[in-house]
């Protein structure tokens, strides 16, 4: 049964999901700021079931939220659903701000963390010689002194509690620690990225990540056959 237009919360949620994946766990740390129950389902993207083919027939890949034997995939749009569905619900608020310029500056932010943000330090971690690692290193820089610049003083992007931006950028402060110890080169340091810093650890430990990561060191092993493709 509905409650004021919101969906009741008792009834039964499913999330198809890969372990690897940061925007199956964007998905996870939103379900976890509303307080959702969700059984999670594993699927093996290389032998891909009927129930992932037949709920996500466009793009066939994971994230796919369930709700009511209806699917809703990407997961921006699942996070974005989930904050309508149980708006009322999590001691945090609102996952997108109120403020209608606000919410459209939160979505640009996450359109500049997937299309400016990742291919650069995509391509600092995969790329095959040291003059290449340390161009591609210096633009990945430059577009996080970007961000060390939009965050400043506060403890999270939304503000003093995780919100859409952090959700989105939040696979960051465990992915770029192993690129780290990978390559062997830092770059995000306290020196020169003292908020950014900060706020990775701040994000790890917030109440949505803390306990919702993935196994860390099974990650570095699958990072470590990727680069070496």
């Amino acid at each position: 049964m509905d409650h004021g237009g919101e969906y009741a919360p008792d009834e039964k949620v499913e999330l198809l999901g890969t372990w690897s994946s940061p925007y199956v766990f964007k998905v996870i740390w939103a379900l976890t700021m509303k307080g959702v129950e969700y059984e999670y389902v594993e699927e093996d993207l290389r032998n891909k079931s009927g129930a992932l083919l037949s709920l996500n027939p466009l793009h066939k890949k994971v994230p796919v939220l369930v709700y009511r034997g209806k699917p809703v995939a990407e997961s921006d749009v699942i996070v974005e659903f989930i904050d309508e569905a149980w708006k009322d619900r999590g001691g945090g608020g609102r996952i997108l701000p109120e403020d209608p310029y606000e919410r459209a500056m939160a979505r640009s932010w996450v359109i500049f963390a997937r299309d400016v943000l990742s291919p650069p330090i995509w391509k600092w971690f995969t790329a095959p010689g040291e003059e290449e690692q340390e161009g591609a290193r210096e633009a990945a820089v430059a577009q996080l002194l970007v961000l060390e610049e939009e965050l400043g003083r506060k403890e999270f992007f939304a503000g003093d509690c995780v919100g859409l931006v952090d959700l989105s950028l939040g696979a960051l402060a465990y992915v770029i620690p192993i690129y780290e110890e990978i390559t062997g080169t830092r770059i995000v340091t306290e020196e020169r990225l003292p908020c950014l810093s900060a706020w990775m650890g701040r994000f790890l430990s917030s109440p949505p990540a803390k306990d919702h990561l993935p196994p860390l060191e099974k990650l570095k092993l699958s990072f470590l056959g990727e680069r070496t493709l």
